[in-house]
Order: structure tokens, then sequence, then C-alpha cells
């Protein structure tokens, strides 16, 4: 399988397109409210999730680099510093880049509170997913693999679970092409987004790579996620030490 990582240099001229890849439409409500960009100081673009107003999560292999950190919440708007970031212990760049799983996972302190636009999600209950569940991904993206189409636009999509769920990986597809050809799926600049449990900004896991159909590198085939069930406590525990506890 050739996985297919999502960091992607940030460049906001890009004109709107359809999808988060696909023909999804810009994310609303809910789904829109938490997410925000994590930009480098290579000006690299991954997604993150609010879960209080200064702490952010993302994946790991989003914030390997020994550069600044920044948060974003729309195009244009101010961008806000990292105060810490804090990565998994578990997390390893030489498992992700192998495409094994690893705990993908990490946390963002901000050095100020977001603005009242984002809503913090919270953590869905620990639980296993299961074959033929539907979970809801959300980025700030492409739309279409090697371009910069739709890059920054928040988009969401409606996946359902596939192959063998378990507690350190979980795949997802779009249900109407079953990864034989192009569909809904994460793509560039979606990693570290959040997949939502329900009807409701609850998040379960978190957006790590993805495939084009049939297992090809690219987009629109399967998205990787990385589920919060080995990790929610240390989310949990790491938020509490960063001074921005989000309960259980």
């Amino acid at each position: 399988m050739k996985k297919f990582g999502f960091a992607v240099f940030l460049s906001l001229t890009a004109a709107p397109a359809l999808a988060i890849t696909g023909n999804a439409p810009p994310a609303t409500g809910w789904a829109a409210r938490p997410i925000v960009m994590v930009i480098d100081g290579r000006g690299n673009l991954c997604t993150g999730t609010a879960l209080a107003p200064d702490l952010v999560l993302t994946g790991a292999h989003c914030v390997t680099l020994p550069v600044a950190y920044k948060v974003r919440t729309y195009q244009n708007g101010a961008t806000i510093d990292a105060r810490q970031v804090m990565r998994h212990p578990g997390f390893s760049m030489a498992s992700y880049a192998a495409s094994r799983a690893t705990a993908d996972i990490a946390l963002i302190k901000l050095a100020q509170p977001l603005p009242d636009i984002i809503v913090p999600a919270a953590l869905a209950a620990s639980r296993r997913v299961a074959v033929g569940e539907t979970l809801t991904i959300a980025g700030f993206g492409v739309t279409r693999n090697k371009t910069d189409d739709g890059l920054g636009i928040p988009r969401a999509a409606t996946l359902v679970v596939t192959g063998k769920p378990g507690s350190l990986q979980v795949r997802l597809q779009d249900p109407a092409t079953q990864n034989k050809r192009a569909g809904l799926g994460g793509c560039v600049g979606d990693s570290g987004g959040p997949a939502f449990d329900g009807e409701g900004p609850l998040v379960i896991g978190v957006i790590s790579w993805s495939t084009a159909p049939n297992d090809e590198a690219g987009c629109g085939g399967l998205t990787g996620v990385t589920p919060l069930l080995n990790y929610r406590q240390w989310i949990v525990d790491t938020a509490k030490k960063l001074n921005s506890p989000i309960g259980n």
C-alpha cells in the first residue's frame, strides 16, 4: 500500500474547488467550528482541532521539524504562535515513514486563546469502531492531489469504516466509490484533522494518511485515521499539565 502524507506548502491564493477531495461541499456548522490550520516555519500546512481555547490536537508527523509553529483560523485570519508542542512519546517518525501504525498524536499549546469563531470540540468516548460505521472528517487540504486547488478552504466528508479496524489504525473510504475509483477522502493538508464520531464535534481519531484508489499513492481512495482509543488518557493528562484541562 502506497500511503501518502499530508503536510503541504501553504499557498492561500488557490481558487475554491468542490471537495476535501472528490465532491464534498465546504464544511459548515459543528464540523467547521473546531478546526484550524497548523502552519510551520517553512510554510507547511496541516489541520488541527481545538480542544480548548488555547489547545489544539493534530498529527505528530505534522510537528516534527525544529521550527516555530502557528495556527490560523481561516485564510486571511491572524496567526497565533504555538507556545509548546507535545508529541505522544510513542510516536515514531521512522514507523510513520515506513507506513507502520504509530502514535500519530500531538498537542499544541497556544500563546493566546483562539478567537470566539472557534468552538472547541470534545473527545469521543473510548471505543472501537466497527466496519460499516460512518465517521466525518474535516480539514483545510487540497481537493486534488499535486495541485493547490481548494487549499485553505475548510471541507468535510462522511466516510465509512472498512478493513479490519483496531486500536492502532482505522481505514475509511467513500461508500460510493469503495476505493475502486476516486472519491471523497483526506488529501494533502488535511493531515492532523479530526475524525468525528456521530452528528456532533466528538473527536474519535486524527487523520494520518491517504491512498489513491486501489492502494496507489495519492488521494481519493483510503483515508487512514489514528484512533484515540489508546491515546485518549495521554491527551487528557497532557492537557492538564499544559494548564488547558479538557476533562474526561
